[in-house]
Order: structure tokens, then C-alpha cells, then sequence
């Protein structure tokens, strides 16, 4: 088990953390600001990026988060999998919230919100877009925040390592399925090819790219493992 991981789980791990930790909500903040700001600058630009796609995914896009969530990937050992019947009860629970209540609240949130509540405030050709953004998102269990929320609350790194590679696992398969259940149920259509490709540049080969990434950083030995992920920590 990573050294990385046991030492979220000490006493004090929270003080720590370094500034870029401390003040993550700051730097968010600051990227969504730049990013409206960006956008109204430099419109042809940010269209010419939004045109790059592969069956309506956005490669920019999949290439960036590529690079927020492979540096969390990497901690996932899959040989974790061996140890969920230790924490069945907590895991049963998040597999429970994360599969049958989760996307499927946030279907009818989307349509209460979009399609009533808010409805007069966004434009007409816009609501299955955001409902259908609200479904991917809901659909898909972060792992990059579970790191950081275990780490922020000095959490059982063993049950933190154990239901995410789990998670990990079943989202490759269960993903597209219930995105394509939700999104007929709200009667939006979205080719069958956009969500394989999602599930592939989203999902399969940042996991892929993370496990080689780790095997190799394994090779040198776990000092040098240890030493990588608190490098790419932030």
C-alpha cells in the first residue's frame, strides 16, 4: 500500500498540506474566471478548440483532463479489489449511492431545474444540452476528489484505495449503459458512438496510460513511487 496513501491517514496529515492545497477553491475560482474572461477575449479561438471533435467529444478537452486525472489514477493498485470484502458494508453503501441513486436523481434535478424552475432563464436549444451535461456528470464517480476528500478528512486510505479501484472498474462498463437509459428516458438523443468515445478518452486509456505509468514508477522501487506522487501532487 502506498506510503503516500498511509500518510493521509496520520495525525496532522492536514497540516501538511501546502499552499496549493490549502487554497484549491482560490486557484478554481481563479480558472473559472479566466476561462469566462478567455472566452469573451478570444471567441474565434475557443470556437476553433470547441470544433475539434471526435463523434461531438471534444479531444482539448479529453487531453486536459487527461491531465488532472492520471496523477490520481496512479495511486490506484487494482490489486486493491482482493480487499473490498474486508470493507463491504462501506463500500456496499457508496456502489449503492453511486449507481442506483446518484445518476438518476440528478436526471429528474436536471429537469425539475433546467425544464421548470430555471426553464425561462436559459435559452429553449440549450436545455437537453444542460440536462444531458447534468447526466454524464452524475454518472461518472470522481476519483480524482475521492483522493482529496480522503486525504482533507484523514480517511482509512485501505477503504479509499479498495472502492475506487472498484468503482474504476465498473464505470468502464456501467457508464454508457445508464448515461444511454437516462438521456432516452429525458428524450435526448446522443449517439451511441459520442458515448463509447467518452467512455474510451474519459475513462479507458487515462486508466491504462496511469497503470503503465505506475508500473514503471514501481520498478525503481516504492521510495521512488513515493517520491513521484508527491511531486505530481498538486
Amino acid at each position: 500500500m502506498s506510503a503516500r496513501l498511509e500518510s493521509a491517514a496520520a495525525p496532522g496529515a492536514r497540516k501538511r498540506m501546502g499552499v496549493f492545497e490549502r487554497y484549491l477553491t482560490v486557484w478554481v475560482a481563479l480558472c473559472i474566471v479566466c476561462g469566462i474572461a478567455l472566452g469573451q477575449f478570444f471567441p474565434a479561438a475557443f470556437q476553433a478548440i470547441g470544433r475539434m471533435e471526435l463523434a461531438r467529444v471534444n479531444i482539448p478537452v479529453g487531453l486536459l483532463i487527461w491531465v488532472m486525472i492520471v496523477p490520481m489514477l496512479v495511486k490506484i493498485d487494482f490489486g486493491a479489489l482482493g480487499q473490498v470484502k474486508s470493507h463491504w458494508r462501506g463500500i456496499g453503501v457508496t456502489l449503492f449511492v453511486n449507481w442506483a441513486v446518484k445518476p438518476f436523481s440528478m436526471a429528474f434535478l436536471g429537469w425539475l431545474f433546467i425544464r421548470q424552475v430555471f426553464a425561462p432563464y436559459l435559452p429553449a436549444d440549450q436545455h437537453d444540452s444542460y440536462i444531458a451535461g447534468l447526466i454524464l456528470l452524475a454518472a461518472a464517480p470522481c476519483t480524482a476528489m475521492v483522493f482529496v476528500w480522503s486525504k482533507l478528512t484523514d480517511g482509512d486510505p485501505y477503504f479509499t484505495l479498495s472502492q475506487v479501484a472498484l468503482n474504476d472498474a465498473i464505470m468502464i462498463f456501467a457508464f454508457a449503459p445508464i448515461v444511454g437509459l437516462l438521456l432516452g428516458i429525458a428524450s435526448i438523443t446522443v449517439p451511441w458512438a459520442t458515448l463509447l468515445t467518452s467512455v474510451v478518452l474519459y475513462i479507458v486509456i487515462p486508466v491504462i496510460l496511469a497503470q503503465l505509468w505506475r508500473k514503471a514508477l514501481l520498478r525503481n522501487g516504492r521510495p521512488a513511487f513515493d517520491a513521484a506522487m508527491t511531486r505530481i501532487g498538486p
